[in-house]
């Protein structure tokens, strides 16, 4: 990555920000349709020297993007039948993920809804209202996006103190990968505030044991000490994680720092990611090892998440799994 100059604010998430890194920055060509963007600091975390390095592997645009593909930009129907109201989905009758940020601290080539964020629009507290009212079995609320931590603290807290007012909601997911590419935004008077809410969950993604920097593991920490659980639902990511070393290691790291490795998932099947997917050997391979090597509180479900299903497929999955990217 290029040298930036330092700055006593480098530790500050606005400045992470205001200096996030695209491809003309890292001499990469990009994608216009998912354009490269990284905070400094998890680009930092990648190997310069390393082409096939499994950070940058997750930030750096890839050829293989542009490939034609078996799957187009939204499996799932989050534009179609599951959308509620703009920004508002539901696919499960007893939850409901409102997309209230529209921007991330890195796109990630892996991302569900690169296909998606450029169309989309940014839920209204007041029709997230609405549809619980309209939904009474509804129990718990994912605060999607992009990622929610990129909104300022009261702008965030606005969401999470409306959804714990409500008794039908027994959890608030707050679904952010800031933890590993932005982890100074967890700050303590963000922490403290937050804590106030007692349903609240964090739901983030570590791919890679590098990840769990002390920064990392630090903002984790700040979580957990204040009453908050966060759980990890890693993707599985061919060249970065595809392996049973580097998976175990992971797994038994998050546990160490009391992260609970809570979901492995194959690849969704969606358009411009079949570079990264594994064939169904290597997850159901990836599975014995861990059941073997790992005790139940270190062990993941590997799964896959399959379109009009009614719940997750524990790999080997009852249903077909996406096929590999011809390479």
């Amino acid at each position: 990555m290029p040298d930036l100059p330092p700055h006593p604010r480098r530790h500050d998430w606005r400045w992470q920000l205001r200096h996030a890194l695209t491809a003309a920055d890292l001499g990469l060509p990009d994608n216009p349709a998912w354009p490269c963007r990284v905070s400094p600091y998890y680009a930092a975390l990648a190997n310069p020297d390393d082409p096939d390095d499994p950070i940058a592997r997750q930030f750096r645009p890839d050829p293989h993007e542009t490939q034609p593909d078996a799957y187009g930009p939204d499996p799932f129907g989050e534009d179609g039948p599951a959308a509620v109201a703009p920004g508002i989905k539901q696919r499960f009758p007893d939850r409901i993920l409102a997309q209230i940020s529209l921007a991330c601290a890195a796109n990630c080539r892996h991302c569900t809804r690169r296909g998606l964020l450029g169309r989309a629009r940014a839920a209204r507290l007041d029709d997230l209202l609405a549809a619980l009212r309209a939904r009474p079995a509804v129990r718990e609320v994912l605060l999607s996006g992009g990622d929610p931590l990129l909104l300022p603290d009261d702008a965030l807290l606005k969401w999470v103190d409306a959804l714990a007012a409500l008794p039908q909601i027994d959890a608030i997911r707050l679904c952010t990968r800031t933890p590993v590419t932005l982890p100074m935004r967890w700050t303590l008077p963000l922490v403290r505030r937050l804590a106030r809410c007692k349903r609240l969950w964090v739901q983030t993604q570590f791919n890679h044991p590098r990840e769990l920097t002390p920064e990392a593991i630090a903002a984790c920490a700040r979580l957990v000490d204040h009453g908050i659980p966060v759980s990890n639902q890693s993707v599985l990511l061919r060249g970065v994680n595809d392996d049973p070393a580097t998976m175990t290691a992971l797994c038994a790291a998050l546990q160490r720092h009391r992260i609970r490795p809570y979901y492995v998932f194959v690849c969704d099947p969606i358009a411009g990611i079949g570079h990264f997917r594994t064939p169904p050997e290597t997850a159901a391979r990836l599975r014995e090892h861990l059941l073997t090597h790992l005790g139940g509180l270190a062990c993941p479900r590997i799964v896959a998440d399959l379109p009009d299903a009614p719940h997750k497929h524990d790999v080997p999955a009852a249903a077909p799994m996406p096929p590999r990217h011809p390479l």
